[in-house]
């Protein structure tokens, strides 16, 4: 974990989501449910739950078919989050690859417990 400043930690990561054109997965034939669900769990967890943003990195997709897609985080904890990505329609869609920054608070050394 990136520490800035005292109380304030970052976790960041790379995903590769699918790769469905290999296998003729559902994102790729169209077919089933359209969307993937990625578990992340932190390293070392935030004493909070912290901000996290979620972005493609890549994405392969054919050329022929409407792009459409959503990407997000949910179900964030201080311990991890899911990684969500949709598609609809004609889209067909080879792979994905998702990058993401969790920010938030972490225990300090000078943090102390009253019990």
């Amino acid at each position: 974990m990136l520490r800035l400043g005292a109380s304030v930690g970052v976790h960041q990561g790379s995903r590769i989501l699918f790769s469905d054109f290999a296998d003729g997965g559902q994102m790729w034939t169209g077919n089933g449910p359209r969307e993937y669900r990625l578990d992340v769990t932190f390293p070392e967890p935030f004493t909070r739950t912290p901000a996290v943003t979620v972005g493609l990195s890549m994405w392969d997709m054919d050329h022929k078919t409407n792009s459409r897609m959503d990407i997000g985080a949910e179900n964030i904890t201080p311990q991890g989050f899911q990684i969500v990505f949709k598609t609809w329609g004609d889209t067909r869609i080879a792979r994905v690859r998702a990058d993401w920054l969790a920010i938030g608070s972490v225990r300090d050394d000078e943090d102390w417990e009253i019990e």
